[in-house]
């Protein structure tokens, strides 16, 4: 990990809330994960994350796009194919994508024993 300074409990919480600006709602840090894996077509997207609508999810590429931690490039094929993928900056969530999918295994599981 990189140098960074230690923290005091204000600062933490004002890095914690920009990180949450970027990342809020219910699709996109789902979306980052599946990019981490490899780049796909939106269609491919659609299917990965179960319960979008498509509407919302050009709503969540299109700010993640904002936040340079993807990639959209467009083939200029027939039919136009649109492919999404993570950019080293959004590769630097992969871990905490990690983190949070291991936390959410063992808390569904301390949860229904």
């Amino acid at each position: 990990m990189e140098d960074v300074k230690l923290l005091t409990c204000n600062e933490k919480i004002r890095a914690i809330h920009d990180t949450m600006d970027v990342l809020s709602g219910k699709w996109k840090v789902s979306i980052i994960a599946c990019l981490c894996y490899k780049g796909m077509r939106y269609s491919e997207l659609m299917r990965q994350v179960p319960g979008i609508s498509g509407k919302m999810l050009s709503r969540e590429l299109k700010d993640l796009e904002m936040n340079k931690l993807i990639e959209r490039t467009v083939a200029h094929t027939k039919p136009v194919c649109v492919y999404y993928k993570i950019t080293p900056y959004g590769a630097s969530l992969k871990e905490l994508t990690e983190v949070i999918a291991i936390w959410g295994l063992k808390h569904r599981e301390l949860i229904t024993q």
